[in-house]
Parts: structure tokens; C-alpha cells; sequence
């Protein structure tokens, strides 16, 4: 008997020039044997040089897209995004635990590579005491991690402090995503499950096509 295709949805906003985002999360959950849905929370006018307009969605409307895909479809799994407010988060969160959608991956989506803001400073407070202690995952940049942990971070050693601060928020497990460290060699992402460190280690690959890299 042939085994389902896991649904997973992606609550998290839209890259109109399909490198980052929604689009790039339902290719991703396609490549790999997956049936993506999804809660847009924003609207963006984006292409790799930069984001040029932001429309948020209502928080009632995002709490209306998960609400109709639970119910019907139901979920496997779900992934978060770009959140941008403090309402969009909150809606989240109480449709998250209304539902009991786990496992929760958690992508603290806070600025792209352009610099444009993409979760207001705000909202920081309710990403984490609403959504990260929903998570069974959390998989910041370093830029992400700092922020979530409130200090810089410039090496292997630093990254490993981070995910024991972040762990601390309620997360199951971090992942500092650390490609962008530039006092490794290699691209080292590191796994903290508030017991035991893993690390990730791949070679870093030079290239000016990085839209949508995080």
C-alpha cells in the first residue's frame, strides 16, 4: 500500500519574483515528495535587487486561510515565515495551538539581504513569547539569532551560545544557520536540542545568485 503524500502547510508571505517565501517553500516542498498549502501573510513587490512594497494580509484573513486548509485538507506538518506584526503573530499562534499543528517549524523571517525590514521591531516581543514556544524547530540566520539572543555573534563558539539563549525561549530545537560567519571556511549550521550540539558542515559556495539563500 502505497504511503500518503505528507500535506504541510507554509504560513509566511509572497516573493513576487519567486526566489524567497511562499514560492520558494512550495518548490522545495515539491522537490522532496510533499503537497504544499498555504496562509499568505504578506504581499511583497520583490525581485533579487531588493523588496519595493509590502501589503500586509488582516490577521482574521490569515486565521481564515488556516482555518479553512485544517479542516478540509488537514496538515502534517507546518512551516512559518515571514510574520511581519504583532497581530499576524498572534493570530498565528492561537490557530497554531487551536489546531495543534505540529511538528512547527519556525523561520524567524526579520530583514532580507537588501536590508528591507520584513518583521516590524514591535513584534519582536510576540514572536518570542507566543510562536517560539510553539516551535519544534527554529532555524535562524546569524542576523536572526542575534537578534532572537541578543548578542553578536562572530564565531563557532558564539553560535553555540545563541542556540542555548534561544533554547531558553521554549523552542524543542535550534538550528543557527551560520553561512554567513566569516571567521569559518566552511558554512556550519548548528543544531542545539537543549541537551546536545550538532553541527552541519558543507562547503561554501561563491556565487552572486544568493536570493532566497537565507
Amino acid at each position: 500500500m502505497r504511503a500518503p503524500i505528507p500535506r504541510v502547510l507554509i504560513i509566511a508571505g509572497s516573493d513576487s519574483g519567486g526566489g524567497a517565501g511562499i514560492q520558494a517553500d512550495l518548490k522545495t516542498v515539491s522537490a522532496l515528495g510533499a503537497f504544499g498549502m498555504t496562509a499568505i501573510t504578506a504581499l511583497t513587490a520583490q525581485n533579487t535587487t531588493g523588496v519595493y512594497g509590502v501589503v500586509e494580509m488582516a490577521p482574521e484573513f490569515v486565521a481564515q486561510q488556516i482555518d479553512v486548509v485544517v479542516t478540509d485538507m488537514g496538515v502534517d506538518a507546518t512551516k512559518t515565515g515571514m510574520l511581519s506584526s504583532t497581530p499576524i503573530i498572534d493570530a498565528v499562534a492561537a490557530k497554531v495551538a487551536e489546531h495543534r499543528l505540529t511538528p512547527l517549524v519556525v523561520d524567524p523571517v526579520m530583514i532580507t539581504k537588501s536590508g528591507a525590514p520584513l518583521l516590524r521591531p514591535e513584534a519582536m516581543a510576540a514572536l518570542k513569547t507566543r510562536l517560539l514556544p510553539l516551535a519544534t524547530v527554529v532555524t535562524p540566520n546569524l542576523h536572526e539569532a542575534q537578534a532572537l539572543a541578543g548578542r553578536e555573534i562572530r564565531t563557532l563558539a558564539e553560535m553555540r551560545e545563541a542556540a542555548r539563549a534561544i533554547h531558553d525561549l521554549g523552542p524543542r530545537h535550534v538550528v543557527v544557520k551560520g553561512g554567513h560567519l566569516e571567521s569559518e571556511a566552511e558554512a556550519i549550521d548548528v543544531l542545539f536540542d537543549g541537551r546536545d550540539f550538532t553541527e552541519f558542515r558543507a562547503e561554501k559556495v561563491h556565487s552572486r545568485h544568493t536570493h532566497g539563500t537565507g
